[in-house]
């Protein structure tokens, strides 16, 4: 969480009951994305399939995200220092995998254009390589801007001195210019995810009405692309108010900005991350029976025999 200075103070003020709501959720989760990845891995054939190896992707990094910023909310709350190096690792790993998750949903939107345009040559075009390759690419874009800032870090600054503050973002891009990079690669980010996302949706509608298509398909996958737009406007939201808060365009007084990264934390954050498992989990009957035998510990041992 971005906390200015001025609300180191505030910041032991926080009630354990938000500290709780914070931080279970965030376990829930990340216990939800384990049981959907256990399930994945103990049905092989399922990650012989691209759409479900983005899936499992998606998982990962949404884990990894969760996890991450848990990590950093928990640093703000209890002011914990550390080496300029140490934290500056943490925070970019955090905003790599923040810029994955749109990402992932394009290329996952791309998947379904491909299935519902072009059915024949969805197998020859959506390949286990192909998806590989699709998910470095991913991996390069969002470490692209992060791998500007370090170069800058060790030209300009390269100091590993022990931090006067807690570790977050703010505390370790101090320089105007790291800013300024970060809004420039977050605007291409979101524009071209954006109009990924648009694009397959308006393709998939078009497909919808015609009569050559697996209309059903086609209305599960317009849904599908539906609900990617929303997670990436949640996303967009959560950053454009990050971008105007460092911009200093918001002058809140630290107990309101606590409250405000609080809100934000739990409402664009960790909300988000229910999305993934509901959309392709809860919604596929042929993962649902893996997922519920897992996620009871093989208590219900029909689930299995059926699964």
């Amino acid at each position: 969480m971005n906390l200015s200075s001025d609300a180191n103070q505030v910041a032991f003020q926080m009630s354990p009951a938000k500290v709780l709501l914070s931080i279970l959720p965030c376990l829930f989760f990340i216990y939800i994305n384990g049981v959907m990845l256990v399930t994945l891995l103990r049905k092989p054939h399922l990650l012989e399939t691209s759409r479900y190896i983005l899936f499992g992707h998606l998982l990962l990094t949404d884990t990894l995200q969760l996890m991450l910023t848990m990590l950093l909310y928990i640093f703000a709350i209890t002011i914990v220092t550390m080496i300029n190096h140490l934290c500056m690792l943490v925070v970019q790993l955090a905003a790599v995998t923040v810029k994955l998750s749109p990402l992932n949903l394009a290329v996952m939107s791309l998947e379904r254009y491909v299935a519902i345009c072009f059915p024949l040559r969805h197998v020859n075009i959506v390949t286990i390589r192909t998806t590989r390759i699709a998910i470095v690419v991913m991996w390069s874009m969002a470490s692209l801007d992060s791998f500007v800032q370090l170069l800058l870090f060790v030209r300009l600054e390269n100091s590993n001195s022990v931090m006067s503050q807690y570790c977050s973002r703010n505390n370790v891009w101090r320089l105007k210019i790291y800013t300024t990079i970060d809004a420039i690669f977050t605007i291409l980010y979101f524009l071209i995810v954006g109009v990924i996302i648009f694009y397959t949706y308006i393709a998939i509608i078009f497909a919808v009405r015609s009569a050559s298509t697996n209309v059903r398909e086609a209305s599960k996958a317009r849904n599908t692309v539906m609900l990617h737009m929303f997670q990436l406007c949640l996303c967009l939201t959560s950053t454009l108010f990050n971008v105007i808060y460092t911009g200093g365009l918001m002058n809140l007084k630290p107990e309101m900005e606590l409250h405000f990264h609080y809100a934000l934390f739990v409402g664009l954050i960790i909300f988000p991350k229910f999305l993934s498992p509901l959309i392709y989990g809860l919604r596929d009957t042929t993962f649902t029976h893996g997922f519920c035998y897992y996620f009871t510990f093989g208590c219900n041992g029909n689930v299995r025999s059926s699964s």
